[in-house]
């Protein structure tokens, strides 16, 4: 692997066509030193500049022309949310994760780039020394820059092409509802079609909103709140969205101001009420049960589930024993699986569940699964979820 790439040279930094390429912007050397570590030891990463401000990092984005831009928040000269609009108004397709830490003022600029235009953010350890010994930040790190990187590496604006594994047979619970085939044409070539399995949508008009989202999530919520009126103020609407605590208490900050109602994280026994937002707390897994004939909020200290705390797979199949087929779930954009086995268990209990379609997530990983697992009643751009979403609660059956 080459030496990393801190000046400027008239010779332009040559890589393999699918070799993803990073710029890593930080101003503490060890954590510079340490993630350029990691980068160069991951096969089909190539380290193109480790720079230790936002005024580097603009003067050579022409030259190290990364794919993607690791981009701490707190920096001197120039920083993070400063260097942010300059980068992608130079690079519109670049894809930049915001490093920041956990603390609350952290959490709002984060949150910020985000609706600036940052493809995600990962949340630094509380010190260097747990950066070093910390293997799930590592992992989400190099997870997140291949996600986002092959995103970047395809024709399309957004999303790669999702590889559609065999349905896993234990997913394919049918509980009675014929299936229909639909063809989905994919990214790579529009002669080129793959079936996917439709359910039909429950006839039971809906009661609660489920959405789970992770990687683009905050972006997506944020579009999607403000158009849910309908929902709103009829039914309660549950919402898992893989954040740490902290980051979790600011994004429903954030979508309270957006959307203009209420939006706050569940507090456990609480009762479920319509008209009310509930945000999955950050570090704790957020489920429902009946109490006494009312559904309450149960908070779960319980291990990460697909590496996640908050997940959606609780949520999701906690809600459809209470629910059962009155339930409507979104799966919104994100990467990993998170979200398909609850969804499963939604279908078989005659819920109904609509995922965000390739083209408009950030990454097509967890809608991508349960499209694939033949779970879900339709796949839609982000856009037209929210109209969808309305109608059915307005007694439409399709």
């Amino acid at each position: 692997m080459s030496a990393t790439v801190t000046a400027f040279s008239a010779v332009p930094i040559v890589s393999a066509p699918d070799e993803i390429r990073v710029m890593v912007v930080d101003d503490a050397a060890v954590v510079r030193s340490l993630l350029t570590r990691w980068i160069e030891e991951t096969p089909g990463l190539r380290l193109v500049a480790s720079l230790k401000n936002g005024r580097e990092a603009v003067e050579q984005l022409d030259h190290a022309r990364p794919d993607v831009v690791v981009l701490d928040v707190e920096m001197p000269e120039l920083d993070g949310i400063s260097t942010l609009p300059k980068l992608l108004q130079r690079r519109r397709d670049l894809s930049v994760i915001m490093a920041s830490a956990l603390t609350r003022d952290h959490a709002e600029v984060t949150l910020r780039a985000l609706a600036l235009g940052a493809a995600d953010y990962i949340p630094k350890p509380a010190a260097e020394g747990g950066m070093m010994t910390s293997a799930s930040f590592q992992r989400e790190l190099i997870e997140k820059i291949r996600a986002l990187g092959a995103r970047r590496k395809t024709k399309r604006p957004l999303a790669p092409p999702f590889a559609r594994p065999a349905v896993n047979p234990a997913l394919r619970r049918l509980g009675g509802n014929i299936q229909r085939t639909v063809k989905w044409r994919t990214a790579s070539a529009e002669s080129d079609q793959s079936e996917f399995k439709l359910r039909p949508f429950s006839q039971m008009p809906p009661r609660v909103l489920l959405i789970g989202a992770s990687t683009g999530g905050p972006q997506a919520l944020t579009r999607l709140i403000t158009r849910l009126d309908a929902v709103t103020e009829s039914a309660p609407i549950l919402i898992t969205q893989h954040m740490p605590a902290t980051f979790t208490t600011i994004l429903a900050e954030h979508l309270t101001r957006a959307g203009g109602k209420p939006v706050r994280e569940g507090v456990d026994g609480e009762p479920v009420l319509a008209g009310h937002v509930y945000l999955a707390p950050g570090g704790r897994h957020m489920k429902v049960a009946r109490r006494d004939g009312t559904a309450i909020i149960v908070l779960d200290d319980g291990a990460p589930v697909h590496y996640c705390k908050p997940s959606v797979d609780p949520l999701f199949a906690s809600a459809a024993e209470v629910w059962g087929p009155w339930i409507l779930a979104l799966i919104l954009t994100g990467m990993g699986s998170d979200g398909t086995d609850g969804a499963a268990v939604i279908a078989d209990a005659g819920g109904s569940v609509i995922a965000q379609d390739e083209a408009t997530s950030v990454v097509w990983g967890m809608p991508g699964h349960a499209t694939a697992a033949g779970v879900c009643s339709a796949v839609l751009p982000l856009d037209q979820i929210a109209p969808k979403v309305s109608r059915l609660f307005l007694g439409a059956r399709s």
